[in-house]
């Protein structure tokens, strides 16, 4: 039996920009990023705006349809608002009416969607974006800190199904990432100090220096501070969008996630709660468990892991709830349930990372259940006792 096997590379840039007022007219950051390829070609540009955002910003449509208007080569195709967060990842309706754009406007290849607006949102268009025409060109507006910081910078797009976390989705590197940081003052205070949690997290896996400075500008972070909230954001990013592209595996293929630090047990807790815990609520607990669980088995010092904790309650981050105490029928916590939903995300074996050290991961394939349960309930105890370390 004859066969040849061939090697196919792939070269793609990840294009990531910080700006501020992207759609004023004298900002050249988005004109300079598109490309129309010729001066008798005219790419299409479609534009989804995430419900929460429109309202926020009421002149941001006009602010759009004036700016393209001042672009030569491009055809301006309109403004679509539709509704956002978890709930838009639940309903595949919101997909569907993003394929359904695409087709009648015509956005082909050569073409531009843009999407404006937070992570959850970024999925569901990217998913459509990147399945339509088997790939059409996405242009990634994020808008909170978490989708700033992290999950606006990858290369994931996705939908939920059968009760699970991004069952339905695609790897696909966005055209271009634009953090406006018009849009990341305007949030709530809660979401904006919220996102900060997976700073913490790229921060512990990568960049110790990163994670001291978070300490030092805790308090600075937890008052919102523009300047220090930009530069938590900026360095996440960049963090974040090193890994993908320097770390080997951008598209997982294989078993080791370092990026989802702490997010087995966060995305099992999003899951049995029917997402009334946020996605950033849940990663904090879940770094918090992962963290407490490296220094009972003896990866990090118990300073190292209190440190830890404290600066996710002095940014105003849970390391609890009582969704942790949820039983199935055989008394076993479900949220343990997550470490095999984790394993059969990627399939093969199980692979956790945990700390060696402040700034430093190490995968293990395998986490005792009875000592899990000591370190939720370790959770527990230091929250209830440590609400004065929360900065007021």
């Amino acid at each position: 039996m004859n066969g040849t096997d061939y090697t196919i590379s792939l070269e793609i840039q990840h294009r990531i920009r910080f700006t501020r007022g992207a759609f004023d007219h004298g900002n050249r950051t988005l004109a300079t990023l598109l490309s129309n390829e010729g001066e008798n070609k005219v790419a299409k540009v479609l534009v989804y705006l995430e419900q929460a955002v429109a309202i926020a910003f009421p002149q941001l449509t006009e602010q759009i349809e004036n700016y393209f208007s001042g672009i030569p080569g491009f055809d301006f195709r309109g403004v679509r608002v539709d509704v956002g967060a978890e709930e838009c990842k639940r309903n595949e309706k919101v997909l569907r009416r993003v394929w359904d754009g695409i087709e009648e406007e015509k956005v082909d290849r050569h073409s531009y969607v843009l999407v404006i607006g937070g992570g959850a949102f970024l999925d569901v268009v990217g998913f459509g974006a990147a399945t339509a025409h088997r790939g059409v060109r996405l242009v990634r507006f994020p808008t909170t800190t978490l989708s700033q910081d992290d999950s606006g910078v990858g290369v994931k797009n996705g939908i939920n199904a059968f009760g699970k976390k991004n069952w339905i989705g695609s790897f696909a590197v966005p055209y271009a990432v634009v953090n406006d940081f018009a849009f990341l003052h305007t949030q709530p205070e809660n979401i904006r100090r919220e996102g900060l949690v997976e700073a913490v997290k790229v921060a512990l896996v990568r960049d110790a220096a990163f994670f001291s400075w978070l300490e030092d500008n805790a308090q600075f972070l937890y008052e919102l501070k523009p300047a220090v909230l930009e530069e938590a954001v900026e360095r996440s990013a960049i963090q974040h969008a090193e890994h993908i592209a320097e770390g080997g595996d951008p598209f997982e293929t294989g078993s080791s996630r370092p990026l989802d630090f702490g997010h087995w047990s966060a995305h099992k807790l999003e899951q049995i709660t029917d997402f009334a815990l946020s996605h950033a609520e849940a990663v904090s607990m879940g770094v918090a468990l992962d963290t407490v669980y490296s220094w009972k088995t003896g990866r990090i010092s118990e300073q190292d892991a209190h440190r830890v904790l404290d600066i996710l309650l002095k940014l105003g981050l849970p390391l609890y709830d009582e969704a942790f105490e949820r039983r199935d029928e055989n008394g076993k916590r479900e949220v343990l349930a997550g470490l095999e939903e984790f394993r059969e995300h990627l399939g093969g074996e199980l692979t956790v990372l945990l700390l060696r050290d402040l700034g430093k991961g190490e995968d293990v394939h395998q986490l005792d259940e009875c000592l899990l349960d000591v370190c939720i309930e370790h959770n527990a105890a230091y929250q209830s006792a440590n609400d004065s370390v929360v900065v007021k």
